[in-house]
Order: structure tokens, then C-alpha cells, then sequence
């Protein structure tokens, strides 16, 4: 008999005769409402589900698992989505993006937000400043802090229009961007 635990945070099923199509007989899923992203788990709940996992919480608000996503952020210029064709504007974001994740093809954190296993499930932040003046001066600011990053020139124009971060764990980089508003 499967014995089930369900939340709207937390559903477990734990069972000795009842099989999901995952290896083993616990299966964990974990949802975060508010951006609809679902985790599963086939490791018991005392097992971590590794460092790409979000953390999910029990019924009390708890974290039960301690994770560290990776993460790569861009952010666009709102001067230019407001006066250049929206096409233009997710171009500049994709160059950048895929600039800062070559250029850094072989850092651990690239090498594993890449891999295999995590290829379908990217995690990326696109938010937004107002200018030019704003672009340049979070790109000086996350150079003095060590954060590498590709500040998007678009050329033969010579305009700064956005920039982008390798992958880095979350906790290391989202302080730089804590003010930025999410580009909507």
C-alpha cells in the first residue's frame, strides 16, 4: 500500500509494491507557484537531489533540500525595447548569451549548465535598466567584482545594448541584480 503526503508544496509517494517509471520507490516533486517550475526527485528524502535542484519546503516553510542553482542573466536595455522592433532587441540578448557561454566553454559551472542532464532545463534571468548610462555602469561594477560577463557592442554602430553573465551558482551573482526589474 502506497502511503502519499501531498501539500501545495511538497507531494511524496512511498511505497514497497507500487512503482513510478523512476528508479527506486520515492518519488519527490516540488512546485514553486509563483513561477510554475516543477522538480522531481526518485531519492529519498534524506538523499540530496544535487546541486541543480530547487529548494523545496515541507509543510511547515522548511527548506528540506539545500541547492544552488545555476543561473545566466541578461539584461536588456529598456530605451531600446521601447524604440527598436522587439525581434532586435531578444537578438541583442541572444548574442550575448550565447557570446558569454562560448568565450567560457570550458569553466566547470559552463561545462555543467551545458551538460547532458541539464541542457533542457536552463536557468536564465533576463531583466532590464533604462540606458545606456545603466548598461555601462552594472557591466564596470561586475568587472570590479570579479563577475565575467559579455557587454553586448553592437556593431558598426559601436552601441552598448545588453549584457550577459556566464552560469554562476545563483548565490554568487544575484546581489548584482537584487534592483533590476525582470524585463516584461
Amino acid at each position: 500500500m502506497a502511503s502519499l503526503i501531498f501539500s501545495p508544496l511538497r507531494f511524496t509517494c512511498t511505497s514497497s509494491n507500487f512503482r513510478f517509471p523512476f528508479s527506486g520507490p520515492r518519488i519527490r516533486v516540488c512546485v514553486s507557484p509563483s513561477r510554475r517550475v516543477w522538480t522531481w526527485s526518485s531519492k529519498s528524502m534524506s538523499e540530496s537531489a544535487g546541486p541543480e535542484s530547487l529548494p523545496c519546503q515541507d509543510q511547515d516553510g522548511v527548506k528540506t533540500e539545500n541547492s544552488d542553482v545555476l543561473v545566466q542573466y541578461v539584461v536588456l536595455r529598456r530605451d531600446l525595447i521601447d524604440t527598436w522592433p522587439l525581434g532586435s532587441v531578444v537578438t541583442q540578448g541572444c548574442h550575448a548569451s550565447v557570446c558569454a557561454i562560448w568565450s567560457h566553454k570550458d569553466d566547470p559551472h559552463t561545462v555543467d549548465y551545458c551538460s547532458a542532464q541539464n541542457i533542457d532545463s536552463m536557468h536564465k534571468v533576463t531583466l532590464e535598466v533604462k540606458g545606456e548610462p545603466q548598461i555601462l555602469n552594472l557591466s564596470e561594477k561586475l568587472t570590479t567584482a570579479g563577475i565575467t560577463h559579455k557587454l553586448w557592442i553592437e556593431q558598426p554602430e559601436n552601441i552598448p545594448t545588453c549584457l550577459a553573465t556566464k552560469p554562476y551558482p545563483k548565490s554568487v551573482v544575484s546581489s548584482f541584480f537584487k534592483k533590476l526589474k525582470l524585463c516584461k
